[in-house]
């Protein structure tokens, strides 16, 4: 079995790179809807973000408000570090549960999505790392047209990651979404080719 990291700053284009490995073969698991169960009424991460951050972040319906949650972290670097400290430990674990069960199928390409890989130093758990980058402005720019977001917002969310010169020297393969989706799928197909054949043979090379 290949394992694959997926990561790419935010707006980059992560989801839909993952969604087109997916229709290729890939299993893909998303550490964004891990995150999400991570954090479901009940569980001990919901618990104490509730004890920290108290009822102001939890909704009507009982669950998180997750909208007024990243707007409390995004404004304060030790708040978003606490938060990653609750949550990060159960979505590790969730994924490694994930990861063994695909190794048990005999599934041959398993590609882990995981926005902070190299944040979190994770990088050394996978055989290749796909890194999906666009320019800071591009990126800004899709998340108040396409999310809905203040700008202010949208750019605190972009300086709270590493800035993704550092990532693109440590990826195997970087995957430039500044085109058309068609333009993205050709560049895709050029990775899942390599992945394939190197999960099939074993084979170490690197061509992109």
């Amino acid at each position: 079995m290949l394992l694959i990291g997926l990561t790419g700053n935010i707006a980059s284009g992560k989801s839909t790179v993952a969604r087109l490995l997916a229709e290729r073969g890939a299993t893909v698991i998303d550490s964004d809807l891990l995150s999400r169960r991570a954090v479901e009424l009940g569980t001990p991460a919901y618990e104490e973000i509730v004890r920290r951050w108290g009822s102001d972040v939890v909704a009507p319906d009982g669950m998180l408000d997750r909208a007024r949650l990243r707007e409390i972290v995004f404004d304060d670097h030790d708040s978003l570090e606490e938060l990653n400290r609750i949550v990060h430990p159960e979505v590790n674990r969730l994924r490694e549960r994930l990861v063994n069960e695909a190794r048990r199928r005999g599934d041959r390409v398993v590609v882990c999505d995981i926005p902070l890989l190299f944040e979190k130093h994770l990088a050394a758990e996978f055989d290749r790392i796909v890194l999906v980058d666009a320019p800071r402005p591009v990126r800004l720019e899709r998340l108040v047209r396409d999310r809905g977001l203040h700008e202010a917002e949208a750019m605190k969310m972009i300086a709270a990651q590493m800035p993704a010169e550092l990532k693109r020297a440590r990826a195997d393969y970087v995957l430039d979404n500044t085109g058309t989706i068609n333009d993205l799928e050709a560049r895709v197909d050029e990775v899942w080719r390599e992945v394939e054949e190197a999960a099939r043979f074993g084979t170490p090379a690197l061509s992109a």
